[in-house]
């Protein structure tokens, strides 16, 4: 320890240690400005698949999950197509061009390719070219945890000032059209948010969590080093698809939603009635109901799309926000949004957001 009475004059400290926190720059906070979405042209109704499936699933699927028509994407189309289509909706929006975003981050698990990442695809389409890319793959919960990870760079780094975080969703070009388990389900579409930096809070609270004991119940198990494309692969498994490998607790999202939610809103210091929207995976209309229910929150303060647009993935929570927006009953400012989704694995992600003035 310095004594100063003993050994003379104490040293003169440096810039940093006389820093009282009056020169500091003003805290960064991440706020979403902007959205947009894309839905291929193609429209296959459950009377179309029950025609190619000769049952009537359709009835079915109206009762149990809430789907009534999906989208399919063209044979020409990729994933990185559907998401440059909703990123250059959202950048007119928020009235930025490409050269204004600093990160792309995309959230699917349909990439362009195994490798490299298909942010970096979108970022030569978009003409993006001062923005980094990297895609997030946790399946169905990518979308929620990359903005979870963008608002973090953005309280974190200078450098970031506007995000674009994507999703694309492509899982038909995976679906065994004779399977009905799945090709009743997934469908195809993209969306996107802008997430920029600003003086007052947009992110309040986000939390992440797996069940990582079912990473083998349901994915596309061929293509990777666990099950190579090789010839011998596709004679015994066939190409890459999408299936139900075992079985995962049928209420798995209705279990966890509600103490997710919780938990990120406890995180917060709020309240659940002090969330004024809330959106969840878009996969099944009943599981909304419940778990509303369970956090005793009315259906009018929830949105879904699955009925029209079929299921979609990563893509689905962006989506289901843009069309609440586009029909007047999104978020208003000052308004308490919470995101909350499943991805095979099982990931979850859930954030909440004060909505702001674009």
């Amino acid at each position: 320890m310095y004594h100063g009475d003993c050994f003379g004059a104490a040293p003169a400290r440096n810039d940093r240690e006389l820093n009282t926190g009056m020169d500091k720059p003003p805290l960064r906070h991440a706020q979403i400005i902007s959205t947009g979405r894309y839905l291929p042209e193609r429209v296959v109704s459950n009377d179309d698949l029950n025609v190619m499936l000769g049952e009537n699933v359709g009835d079915w699927l109206v009762k149990n999950v809430g789907i009534q028509e999906r989208r399919v994407m063209a044979e020409d189309e990729t994933t990185s197509d559907m998401i440059v289509a909703a990123a250059r909706e959202a950048l007119e929006r928020a009235a930025l061009a490409a050269s204004d975003l600093d990160l792309i981050i995309v959230g699917t698990d349909t990439p362009d390719y195994l490798s490299p990442a298909t942010a970096s695809v979108v970022q030569a389409k978009l003409g993006a070219i001062n923005g980094g890319t990297f895609d997030v793959n946790c399946a169905c919960a990518a979308w929620v945890t990359g903005l979870d990870m963008a608002a973090r760079y953005i309280a974190t780094d200078s450098d970031y000032n506007h995000i674009l975080v994507a999703a694309g969703y492509g899982m038909t070009k995976f679906v065994d059209w004779t399977d009905k388990y799945t090709c009743t389900l997934f469908a195809d579409g993209a969306a996107a948010a802008i997430v920029r930096a600003g003086e007052k809070p947009g992110f309040l609270a986000g939390k992440l969590v797996a069940e990582g004991q079912y990473h083998d119940a349901l994915g596309i198990y061929s293509g990777g080093t666990y099950r190579p494309a090789t010839p011998e692969i596709i004679s015994q498994f066939g190409k890459p698809r999408v299936e139900f490998v075992r079985k995962f607790p049928a209420t798995f999202n209705s279990d966890n939603w509600p103490r997710l939610v919780k938990e990120v809103v406890h995180k917060a210091d709020l309240i659940l009635d002090d969330i004024d929207f809330y959106l969840f995976t878009q996969l099944n209309l009943r599981t909304i109901e419940h778990v509303m229910a369970a956090l005793g929150q009315p259906m009018s303060k929830t949105h879904w799309i699955m009925d029209k647009w079929g299921y979609l993935g990563s893509a689905c929570i962006p989506a289901a926000l843009d069309d609440a927006i586009e029909q007047g009953k999104g978020p208003q400012p000052g308004d308490h949004v919470l995101f909350c989704a499943t991805g095979g694995g099982m990931a979850m992600a859930a954030g909440i957001w004060r909505w702001v003035e674009a």
